[in-house]
């Protein structure tokens, strides 16, 4: 069997502090849970301290019905037996208690539990809104956003009832440590030391655990993937055409595998242990009750007493070890509780630069500009200067990896810039409001987004404030040319698009693409950004598009990135990226007369027509 990897060894004395510091996590998850559902949670509360007092009321009962039960027996007098029967009545009441504080719990951990996953991953996707681009295409920090979603439906409500569990058996064995201390202090020691043990080897394998699930956070997401290219339809057409059914699956189970391997040695060895140190807390309660059954038959105990201490032990013992066991899961959930915490404290937002007065320049400036990804050395753009007039069309084309994308999203502020300034209008773009930069950009992007929404939705999302307006959509699809496929539609615009959901549509990659291009019309943007456009397009649609394009564009700015130069001809000037710089710029005639890389490139593209 595997042995499961360890986490880094630390001296004892660091290890006990990372064990205390690790519940800081604690006060938050509880104002967490109060923010969810106050009510629910304090009525845990109270019912967990009701619950603390009961079984220390059933043992005393219990010795008193004994003792009562002897005394009847022998004197066989009925006010004895009626005390012994009203005992029995208490009794039964205090068992009727203990269910409805039981069943109560269970309705109110439901009802909470449903209330804070709702919240958290409420905050979680606000998050994922408030995160920058980057962030997503940052493994480090992908892995924190999937480890949070895993862990936020069940922690932080273990957490909580971890702690009032805690608080109450911490009630229930201060009752019984004061019985113990009557029959003798060494009982109370002896059932301490039996259990500390146990809980140090439990906190050890809750570390190992979380270490664990952290450290296969890459491996995990590799099985995700794994997933989707068998389930999402997207994928289903190639991995049947190339029969990748059985390799990708294979995979997928040499990947289970080799995590369950690592998952089961780690849990037999805690099994083992805590089998190991649970038989020495068992020795130790039957030692303890030898030691009281001995002063009974000594006749220094009544058997209502021998009752009552037997009962003590094994309860007692019984919370102690509930409490230790709480602290060690409690450890654990506060361990995974800082994944939470730490993926909502990702910093979001660019850091505030100081105010710089608008320069006298209208359309976009770049000066210097230059991006890498973080912690990569390897620059994607670098060096690039360029100047973009209001109303000029522009093309951007390129061998794939030159850099064509990365400068669209570093133009609309997807992407924050790791040097130079880019300037709308004189306006550095890292100043202006999101929500204003973002109206003034009209974008295609190359991987678009097919909505499993309606057809009046995939357009009207291109603004949100007016998808419900069914003119301003109509137009909009009209200038996308998506307008006539829409029509088409068993229910129009209000066809359902996609094959996720019920009476879904799917539509072919041209209107898919038609539909994207409708949406980027929806905002009155005065810079239209078309990110390969006509990938999915045949040539007439192509024709009709571009046609449509230029009267559109009249008036605005306009960036095209295309593989096909016969689309980048219309544009009034053309830039060449290779390496990340901008390395030839002109019209098509000009580049084509200095005979360079933009030449070299359209050449070998026209051979294929030949």
């Amino acid at each position: 069997m595997a042995e499961p990897p360890a986490p880094p060894q630390l001296p004892w004395p660091a290890r006990a502090r990372g064990f205390l510091a690790a519940f800081k996590e604690t006060p938050r998850a509880v104002r967490l849970v109060l923010e969810a559902d106050a009510w629910s949670a304090l009525g845990i509360m109270a019912l967990g301290l009701v619950g603390s007092l009961l079984p220390l009321a059933l043992a005393w009962v219990g010795k008193l019905l004994v003792d009562q039960v002897l005394l009847a027996a022998r004197t066989q007098e009925p006010a004895a037996q009626r005390h012994a029967m009203e005992l029995v009545a208490v009794e039964l009441g205090l068992m009727i208690a203990t269910l409805l504080v039981g069943r109560g719990q269970g309705l109110l951990r439901t009802l909470l539990g449903s209330k804070l996953a709702y919240l958290i991953n409420v905050r979680i996707l606000q998050k994922s809104v408030d995160l920058e681009l980057a962030h997503f295409e940052t493994p480090a920090i992908y892995d924190k956003l999937q480890n949070a979603r895993r862990e936020a439906s069940g922690r932080p409500l273990n957490l909580f009832v971890e702690t009032v569990e805690i608080g109450g058996a911490v009630i229930t064995l201060s009752t019984y440590g004061a019985l113990l201390l009557g029959f003798s202090p060494w009982t109370l020691v002896i059932l301490v030391a039996a259990v500390i043990p146990a809980f140090v080897a439990e906190a050890r394998y809750s570390g190992r655990a979380f270490w664990l699930q952290l450290r296969r956070a890459p491996e995990g997401r590799r099985m995700r993937y794994l997933e989707l290219l068998l389930t999402q339809d997207k994928n289903a057409k190639e991995v049947k055409l190339y029969s990748l059914g059985a390799l990708v699956l294979g995979r997928y189970r040499a990947l289970y595998q080799r995590l369950f391997d690592e998952e089961r040695a780690l849990a037999v060895r805690r099994a083992f242990s805590g089998f190991l140190l649970s038989g020495l807390s068992t020795v130790a309660l039957y030692a303890c009750s030898a030691w009281v059954v001995a002063r009974t038959v000594a006749g220094q105990l009544t058997l209502g007493e021998m009752t009552l201490y037997v009962t003590v032990f094994r309860q007692g013992q019984g919370a102690l070890r509930g409490i230790l066991s709480a602290l060690g899961s409690t450890y654990e959930d506060n361990l995974f509780m800082s994944n939470l915490f730490g993926f909502l404290a990702i910093p979001t937002g660019r850091p505030p630069r100081p105010a710089q007065p608008p320069k006298d320049e209208r359309g976009l400036v770049l000066e210097g500009v230059g991006f890498r990804y973080p912690g990569s050395p390897k620059w994607v753009l670098r060096g690039v200067n360029l100047r973009i007039g209001p109303g000029e069309k522009l093309a951007i084309v390129g061998e794939n990896g030159a850099g064509k994308s990365t400068l669209i999203k570093l133009l609309t502020g997807l992407y924050p810039l790791t040097e130079g300034q880019i300037r709308l209008d004189g306006v550095p773009i890292e100043v202006i409001p999101e929500a204003e930069l973002r109206r003034r950009f009209g974008v295609v992007l190359q991987d678009y987004v097919q909505y499993q929404f309606t057809a009046q939705d995939n357009v009207g999302l291109g603004l949100p404030e007016a998808i419900d307006d069914r003119p301003r959509i109509e137009a909009a699809a009209e200038k996308g040319g998506a307008k006539e496929a829409i029509l088409a539609l068993p229910k129009q615009w209000d066809t359902q698009l996609g094959r996720w959901f019920d009476d879904g549509v799917e539509l072919s990659q041209g209107n898919w693409q038609k539909v994207a291009v409708a949406r980027a019309f929806m905002r009155d943007a005065d810079i239209l950004v078309l990110d390969e456009p006509t990938a999915s397009l045949d040539a007439e649609a192509e024709h009709a598009l571009f046609e449509r394009f230029r009267a559109l564009t009249e008036g605005r700015t306009a960036l095209l990135i295309s593989h096909r130069f016969s689309t980048v001809r219309m544009a009034d000037r053309i830039i060449v990226l290779a390496g990340g710089q901008v390395v030839e710029e002109g019209s098509h005639d000009t580049l084509m007369a200095q005979d360079g890389r933009y030449a070299h490139l359209f050449r070998l593209q026209a051979k294929g027509y030949l």
